[in-house]
């Protein structure tokens, strides 16, 4: 009645597809943990190992097989490429990365911006307790252009909403830095 050949080819396809998911899963954290080692890197000064975390996170995401599996860490891992990817670019280019300089979807890309603010906040703290309040400015100008951005984006109810909402927050931190070295108070 069952055609045996079939469920043969079936069960081959899925061992095929649980192998291929396996692989996604075990790329992707090796990129998440890449991408914050890097991010540790870069706010510590440590040039050379931010290079080498970059260098490695660079091939580790091409190994990344795009196309549907049952899980999101993917896109979580290319969410914290974009957000290394970005510190990355801000530190030594003075300007940020655009999707197709990163190959990244919109959404992972929107995702590492808004998780961009977070770094981009610690640093200016780092900054402003070094003394270098113009690069707490520049940290801050580049906060409010992403903020201007997110404002014409109408975000629907989901990861991406939520992370956006952090961003008028790490501006608002950053802010109150600044207004505090205009008052005295550092």
């Amino acid at each position: 009645m069952l055609d045996k050949g079939e469920f043969k080819t079936i069960r081959r396809d899925l061992e095929r597809l649980d192998k291929e998911r396996e692989a996604v899963i075990h790329n992707s954290r090796k990129v998440i943990k890449l991408s914050k080692l890097a991010i540790y890197a870069l706010l510590r000064n440590e040039e050379s190992a931010a290079q080498k975390n970059m260098d490695l996170i660079e091939k580790q995401v091409k190994s990344i097989k795009k196309g549907s599996t049952d899980t999101s860490i993917d896109k979580t891992a290319l969410a914290e490429y974009v957000e290394a990817s970005t510190l990355y670019w801000f530190i030594k280019k003075g300007k940020l990365p655009t999707r197709s300089d990163l190959k990244v979807d919109t959404e992972s890309y929107l995702c590492g911006l808004c998780d961009l603010t977070g770094e981009l906040m610690r640093m200016a703290v780092g900054k402003m307790i070094q003394g270098k309040v113009d690069d707490v400015q520049k940290i801050k100008d580049l906060l409010m252009e992403i903020y201007g951005e997110f404002l014409h984006f109408n975000l629907r109810n989901g990861e991406l909403r939520k992370k956006s909402d952090a961003i008028k927050w790490n501006l608002t931190k950053v802010e109150d830095l600044l207004l505090c070295t205009r008052k005295g108070a550092i």
